[in-house]
C-alpha cells in the first residue's frame, strides 16, 4: 500500500510538472508582438496589422479634421451617447443588449457610419457584420427622417518619418464598400540624402517585424500628438505627415 502510495504521489508529481513545462513553453513560443501595445489581449490580427488602436485613432481623427462642422463621434462613444447627444431620437428605444456598442466613426450630420477593420477578407466581413449591426440597431431608435448609412468616399493616407531620414512608414485607408473602412500599413527602406516623398515613391514593402515591435507605441503616440497638437514622444526624431501634407 505504501508503494502504491508512493507511486501515485509521483504521478501527480509528474503530471503537474508537465502541465507547468507545457504552459512555459507556451508563453515561450508565443509571438512577442501579439503583446506589444495596440493589440487587444485577445485580438487575432496577424503581427503585421497589431497597429490597430493607432490606425483607428488616426482614421477617426482625419474623419473629424475633413469634417470641422459636422458632429463627429468616434469610438469613445456608446450608440445611447450618439443618439442622444446627435439628437437622433430616443435612446431608450435601444435595446440593453446594443446600446452600450460603440462604433468606429458616427457622423450625426451626413447620418453616415463606419467601421475601421484591416485590410483583408476577414476584416472587410467582420467590418461588415458590425456596422450592418450598429445601423440597425441605430435606425430602430432614431426618427424617421434621421435613418443613418454606411458611409462611402473616405480614403486617404499618412506617412511617419523616423530618424530624420531613417525608416518610413505608410498608413493608408479606403472604403471599399459602405459604412467598411480598412486600413494597412506599409514601409519604406531608408535611403540617404533622399526627400521622404522621393522614398514615398520607392516600392513599397510589408512593414518587417522588428520594425513593429520596436516603434509600435511610438508611432501611436506620435499620431497622437499630432492630431492632438499635444507633446511628441519622447525619443521621437522624426516627422509625422498627415493627408493635407500628401498631396
Amino acid at each position: 500500500m505504501k508503494t502504491h502510495g508512493s507511486r501515485r504521489w509521483y504521478g501527480w508529481s509528474l503530471a503537474g510538472f508537465l502541465l507547468v513545462l507545457v504552459a512555459a513553453l507556451g508563453a515561450q513560443a508565443e509571438p512577442p508582438a501579439y503583446k506589444l501595445p495596440g493589440r487587444k489581449p485577445d485580438s487575432k490580427e496577424p503581427w503585421s496589422a497589431f497597429l490597430g488602436k493607432a490606425a483607428h485613432l488616426a482614421i477617426g481623427r482625419q474623419y473629424s479634421v475633413q469634417h470641422p462642422d459636422n458632429a463627429v463621434f468616434l469610438d469613445t462613444f456608446n450608440l445611447s451617447n450618439i443618439v442622444e447627444l446627435g439628437k437622433l431620437g430616443n435612446p431608450k428605444r435601444l435595446s440593453e443588449f446594443v446600446r452600450l456598442l460603440r462604433p468606429d466613426i458616427t457622423d450625426t450630420v451626413a447620418l453616415v457610419l463606419f467601421e475601421i477593420k484591416p485590410d483583408n477578407e476577414e476584416g472587410r466581413k467582420e467590418g461588415r457584420v458590425q456596422a450592418g449591426r450598429y445601423l440597425a440597431a441605430l435606425n430602430e431608435a432614431v426618427e424617421p427622417d434621421k435613418k443613418l448609412a454606411g458611409g462611402t468616399g473616405f480614403a486617404g493616407s499618412l506617412f511617419l518619418e523616423f530618424e530624420n531620414g531613417g525608416a518610413l512608414w505608410q498608413l493608408s485607408w479606403r472604403t471599399p464598400e459602405p459604412g467598411v473602412t480598412l486600413y494597412r500599413w506599409n514601409y519604406r527602406r531608408e535611403k540617404p540624402h533622399a526627400s521622404w516623398k522621393e522614398r514615398a515613391a520607392q516600392k513599397e514593402e510589408e512593414l518587417p517585424r522588428e520594425e513593429a515591435e520596436q516603434r509600435g507605441e511610438m508611432a501611436e503616440q506620435a499620431l497622437r500628438a499630432a492630431y492632438e497638437r499635444g507633446e511628441w514622444p519622447s525619443g521621437f526624431h522624426g516627422q509625422v505627415y498627415l493627408p493635407v501634407d500628401c498631396h
